[in-house]
């Protein structure tokens, strides 16, 4: 198995929040899709925030530290995360506080770094990474690392089927949708606010669509948003994201990511802008 090099992942600014007390696991519990009794040190715990009718609101990670919950968001929107978070914390023991400027991220793949701050494990790309936490005034001990070229880590994301917020990710969807009820969502820990939802579409046992691995040779032109078709000419999903780069041997795939309509998830479908281009349905993201 080859290495995963070590090297910079450059992202957004992210926003961080700190919640503290007796009642902070119970609190955030009852805020988040996932089971934040599971969160720890060490990984962060993917989860996501939804309103009442169980439609995306943030997309968050969780991790501990020094017996602090920490919740830290990288889309556009998160600072309205403390807000929506601090909205129902009124009788518990519980301390809500943004420390955003208080603090810096770096993401690194490969080894874990064993200086400077603190690590999480994150995989962000579809290889092993970290999250290294530093205080904002505190020198950063990866400066001198590699960057990943965007062109290259956005096609490592696209094949491994990890969706981006903007891209897969919209406020106002149901995570579901993208395959986020097999990361994200516990189905065992209880209420949470939008709780009802999401277990009625676990019960139906369907969605109206579903992020999907796709490919195409690499010759061929597309984009995100271009529209897939079935094979009668009817709608049946769209591209959201299209790898920079493709496998040159043999005109190799191109990795793509896109929705498709549960009635077109079996069947054949094809890029319409290309008059019919055949478009591999690979697996569900």
């Amino acid at each position: 198995m080859t290495e995963t090099p070590s090297r910079r992942l450059e992202l957004p600014a992210p926003v961080l929040l700190e919640l503290r007390g007796p009642d902070a696991v119970r609190y955030l519990n009852g805020q988040v899709t996932q089971d934040v009794r599971l969160a720890n040190d060490q990984r962060a715990l993917t989860a996501c925030v939804t309103d009442a009718k169980g439609k995306f609101q943030f997309r968050v990670l969780i991790h501990t530290h020094e017996g602090a919950l920490r919740v830290s968001c990288d889309h556009d929107g998160a600072g309205e995360l403390f807000a929506r978070l601090d909205r129902y914390l009124i009788a518990d023991d519980a301390v809500l506080e943004e420390i955003t400027s208080a603090w810096r991220r770096v993401h690194v793949t490969g080894a874990e770094p064993t200086s400077g701050g603190y690590a999480v494990s994150v995989n962000r790309i579809g290889v092993p990474g970290w999250d290294v936490w530093l205080p904002a005034d505190e020198a950063d001990p990866v400066d001198e690392l590699k960057a990943w070229p965007v062109d290259v880590s956005e096609t490592m994301r696209i094949t491994a089927g990890i969706p981006a917020w903007g891209s897969e990710l919209t406020a106002g969807m149901l995570p579901p949708e993208a395959g986020l009820d097999r990361s994200d969502i516990s189905y065992a820990k209880g209420c949470y606010i939008g709780q009802e939802v999401i277990s009625r579409i676990k019960s139906a046992g369907k969605v109206n669509r579903r992020l999907m691995r796709l490919g195409l040779p690499g010759h061929i032109a597309c984009a995100a948003g271009d529209l897939l078709v079935d094979a009668e000419g009817r709608e049946a999903g769209v591209l959201t994201s299209v790898a920079p780069h493709c496998d040159e041997r043999d005109d190799g795939p191109r990795a793509l990511l896109g929705y498709l309509k549960r009635t077109a998830a079996e069947g054949a479908v094809f890029l319409e802008r290309m008059r019919g281009q055949p478009v591999a349905v690979i697996a569900p993201a």
